[in-house]
C-alpha cells in the first residue's frame, strides 16, 4: 500500500473561463515531471500518482494535493517537483514556500 499519494490536477476549461484553470498553467508539464521523477527514483509501489479533475482553488493552479495528510501545494511549476518528491514524500517534510493557505479549503 503506497505510504503517500500525490493527485495533479490537469483540469483544463474553455479560454477565458473566470475559475481558471490548472490546465492552462502547464499542469501537464507537472504532472509529466512527477512521471518521470517516480520511473527515476523508483518510487511506484510506495507512492501513488494520479492526475485529476479539479482539486478547488483554480486560480492558484497548477495545484497538487498530497495524501494522508492534505497537503496543498499551488502554482506548481515543473522545476519545483523535485522539492515535492526529495522534501515532502521521501524526507516526510512539506514544502512550505509552495503551501496554499488552509482557508483554500473553506
Amino acid at each position: 500500500m503506497p505510504k503517500k499519494h500525490v493527485f495533479v490536477c490537469t483540469q483544463s476549461r474553455p479560454p477565458g473561463h473566470p475559475r481558471g484553470s490548472c490546465g492552462s498553467g502547464d499542469a501537464a508539464l507537472v504532472f509529466q515531471e512527477f512521471l518521470r521523477q517516480f520511473e527515476e527514483k523508483k518510487l511506484w509501489g510506495s507512492f501513488a500518482l494520479t492526475a485529476t479533475g479539479c482539486l478547488g482553488p483554480c486560480s492558484s493552479g497548477p495545484n497538487v494535493l498530497v495524501y494522508p495528510e492534505g497537503i496543498m501545494y499551488g502554482g506548481v511549476k515543473k522545476d519545483d517537483v523535485a522539492a515535492i518528491v526529495a522534501e515532502h514524500l521521501l524526507g516526510n517534510s512539506p514544502v512550505q514556500r509552495l503551501r496554499v493557505p488552509e482557508e483554500v479549503w473553506s
